[in-house]
């Protein structure tokens, strides 16, 4: 018997690229609302009440709103909101990042989708901090590029109407959404200092954490702590600084649920720079909401993300 998945949002960009993943599935059945009652809360209430998993694709407070109807129907729930990165209760969606991650999105009835941004950085943060190779309480920096498909249906508003078309720095003010879940799961005691980018084109990141004081072997140690952390992972690869020189390519992984990180730096100065490059619509959202589903759905982990493997392996 197919299994039954309710998108809540489906008409925005990260819902409509889960839909086109699941759609063609023999074992998933797409549970809709009419698209006149898309904001009925009955309605919606009807959809969760028949579905096995509902993914939610919506601003933070709706998002909040369909968890409150979807409790008395005990509904299983992916929010890809920054609603429930970090709260109580909510198991984190990204499961190569610690042991048991993927046992413990299995078994939930809530998961958080991680934040694009966020993926990249805890990806390359959490292992080494569990190394011993960063200290939490002196967060490192953060800085990137990502397509401005990332900025959410506003910005691509403003790119597609023409109103803006070039590239722009954001967040310097130190306040960006997705701090909370990288000093989380990062295991940081001390807040990044995190500066993003939007490019003038649509999607693909491209993540650097600065290291200036890894000393002369510390680029060895960080590459071995990585290979380490996500040997024989699907989607998570680690490749050689080649790959990723003399340009780091943000689109290089478009279409794909992969992510692949690298280790760069000079060992006469010992710094070291850390890069993590995936599709902010793959990997950094709506690959991963699927890979999520399929965890909890006990199905094959790459059902649905045909190709998504392709770069990483």
């Amino acid at each position: 018997m197919a299994h039954k998945v309710f998108i809540d949002g489906e008409a925005g960009t990260t819902g409509l690229q889960i839909r086109e993943r699941l759609e063609a599935r023999a074992d998933i059945t797409l549970v809709q609302v009419d698209p006149a009652r898309r904001k009925d809360a009955d309605a919606r209430s009807e959809a969760l009440a028949e579905a096995d998993v509902a993914i939610l694709c919506l601003p933070d407070d709706a998002a909040r709103e369909t968890v409150r109807l979807a409790e008395p129907h005990g509904t299983k729930i992916i929010d890809a909101s920054t609603a429930h990165r970090v709260a109580e209760g909510w198991v984190f969606g990204f499961a190569e990042m610690a042991e048991g991650q993927r046992e413990a999105i299995a078994a939930a009835q809530f998961v958080s989708n991680p934040g694009c941004w966020s993926t990249c950085a805890i990806a390359l943060i959490r292992p080494l901090v569990d190394a011993g190779l960063i200290d939490p309480a002196a967060g490192p920096a953060i800085s990137g590029v990502s397509g401005y498909t990332g900025g959410g249906k506003g910005m691509i508003a403003e790119y597609e109407s023409g109103e803006t078309n070039g590239s722009f720095l954001y967040g310097a003010s130190q306040g960006h959404k997705h701090l909370p879940e990288i000093v989380k799961h990062g295991l940081l005691s001390a807040v990044p200092v995190f500066v993003p980018s939007v490019g003038a084109y649509a999607q693909g990141m491209a993540v650097a954490v600065q290291l200036p004081a890894m000393g002369s072997e510390g680029q060895a140690a960080a590459e071995a702590a990585l290979r380490k952390a996500y040997a024989g992972e699907r989607f998570v690869s680690v490749v050689e600084a080649s790959v990723h020189e003399p340009r780091v390519m943000p689109q290089r992984l478009n279409g794909t649920n992969a992510l692949e990180l690298s280790v760069h730096g000079n060992p006469a100065t010992g710094a070291v720079t850390l890069i993590g490059v995936l599709d902010n619509l793959g990997k950094g959202a709506s690959g991963a909401a699927v890979q999520n589903l399929n965890i909890m759905l006990g199905c094959d982990e790459a059902a649905g993300l045909e190709g998504a493997e392709a770069a990483a392996a």
